[in-house]
């Protein structure tokens, strides 16, 4: 146990890991979420029967972009954006470039979670808001996102849960963190380990950002 612990990798390389790691997943949910909810919004609102119909443009928006975004499998579109990294961020290299790809392949998920949980509000109270002379902006502020609170808090827990799992998959092309510790030396050096602690450190943070997502979600629920 001793050896173990007394690995020099734990006292140096460890600590800036875990830093790198919640930077780019703190990062990436704040962007995620500020474009990915107002996205899902739209898609929910153009869509046949929302409250704006526009067949055309929910089309291109969801099946062009959307769609399409999702269906990269996310090492490759981490890779493909590495030129648009280094444009906005100067580098190519670390937890803030990483954080760029982190968001574009994450927004389209989360934007997709924020649509079907607005299409489950009750169109009852969505009619009742209307009927009372509520504008379409406020039937959304007033009536679907606060009626939908609770689910697009297990979603957005959902989404930064992804993230993590992203985080580790960034570490392997430079983005830093506890992916990178785990392949440079859990992997290529065979440090049993650092691996081992690596992997029990990210699952000890999705548990964290689980039940603190569930623990609100409850909270928030008055039903």
């Amino acid at each position: 146990m001793n050896d173990f612990f007394s690995n020099p990798v734990f006292a140096k390389a460890l600590p800036e890991a875990i830093v790198e790691t919640l930077q780019m997943v703190g990062i990436s949910a704040f962007f995620t979420v500020l474009v990915g909810l107002p996205l899902g919004v739209f898609l929910h609102a153009t869509a046949p029967g929302g409250l704006r119909p526009m067949p055309v443009i929910n089309r291109i928006m969801s099946d062009v972009i959307v769609n399409i975004t999702r269906s990269i499998p996310f090492a490759i579109l981490m890779v493909a954006l590495i030129p648009l990294a280094r444009l906005l961020t100067g580098t190519s290299l670390g937890p803030v470039a990483a954080s760029v790809s982190l968001s574009i392949g994450t927004i389209p998920f989360f934007a997709r979670l924020v649509e079907t949980t607005l299409r489950d509000v009750h169109h009852g109270k969505v009619d009742a808001a209307q009927v009372m002379g509520s504008t379409k902006m406020q039937v959304i502020s007033k009536v679907m996102l606060p009626e939908s609170l609770p689910a697009l808090v297990s979603a957005t827990t959902t989404t930064v849960v992804t993230l993590v799992g992203y985080s580790a998959m960034a570490g392997l092309v430079g983005g830093g963190g506890l992916g990178k510790l785990a392949y440079n030396y859990g992997f290529q050096r065979f440090d049993v380990p650092v691996m081992i602690v690596t992997i029990v450190l990210i699952i000890v943070l999705v548990q964290v950002i689980q039940l603190f997502g569930e623990w609100t979600a409850r909270r928030l629920d008055h039903r």
